[in-house]
């Protein structure tokens, strides 16, 4: 779904929108140092999951600080390449055409003393849940600015028709230290909605709007 962003190529006014380098790995830790070399992907690497079943392992996040840690790492997984985005991520929830945004605590920044003198695997159990909003945070105004609606517009309508969903939501990180750059982290269809603020009216008023069209393709 993650590549859907990457062929959009998206850039606009408002923004360019992107996704990390990323690589899959099915099997064999051993070989994840050499793939990720082969793959040009730089360190740190965030490993994720790649069997999201919503068991509390499928929301670990992994950060993998050096080359030797990689085979510490238990596939299947997928990697991406860490980006500094000031410890905020937007959860970004689309029902229909309804789009709702809310801002979550990250996994920090990265600086490159730290990437110099730090080695091994951090894992993080359920980053960005709703236990970790950040809305009404003192936040830094660059950070916790949210992203420009009409680039969501485009960007929720242009995956819409490329995936076929109505339902689901999207991770994006704006890049530290920019204002424009943004990077789609992951995508959940259908996912829970009960963490959405007025979900209930939107989600009452997308149903109402689908029996109403429904409805109107079986009267003609």
């Amino acid at each position: 779904m993650l590549q859907c962003v990457a062929d959009m190529n998206l850039s606009n006014s408002y923004g360019k929108v992107d996704i990390p380098r990323q690589l899959v790995i099915k099997k064999d830790a051993a070989c994840i140092p050499d793939a990720v070399t082969n793959a040009g992907l730089m360190l740190p690497i965030v490993a994720k999951p790649l069997v999201a079943d919503g068991s509390a392992k499928s929301h670990e996040l992994s950060l993998a600080y050096d080359q030797n840690s990689l085979q510490k790492l238990e596939p299947p997984l997928v990697l991406q390449e860490f980006v500094n985005h000031g410890g905020v991520l937007f959860k970004v929830y689309i029902v229909g055409e309804t789009i709702k945004v809310v801002r979550r605590f990250s996994l920090p920044d990265v600086c490159k003393r730290e990437l110099c003198n730090s080695a091994g695997v951090f894992r993080f159990p359920r980053v960005s849940c709703a236990a970790a909003s950040a809305d009404g945070a003192d936040l830094d105004p660059g950070v916790a600015e949210l992203p420009p609606q009409p680039l969501l517009e485009k960007l929720s309508k242009e995956l819409r028709r490329r995936l076929g969903l109505r339902l689901f939501n999207l991770d994006i990180i704006r890049e530290h230290g920019t204002r424009d750059q943004f990077y789609v982290i992951d995508i959940n269809y259908f996912p829970g909605y009960g963490k959405m603020p007025e979900y209930e009216h939107i989600f009452t008023d997308f149903l109402l709007s689908l029996g109403h069209s429904e409805y109107k393709k079986r009267s003609f």
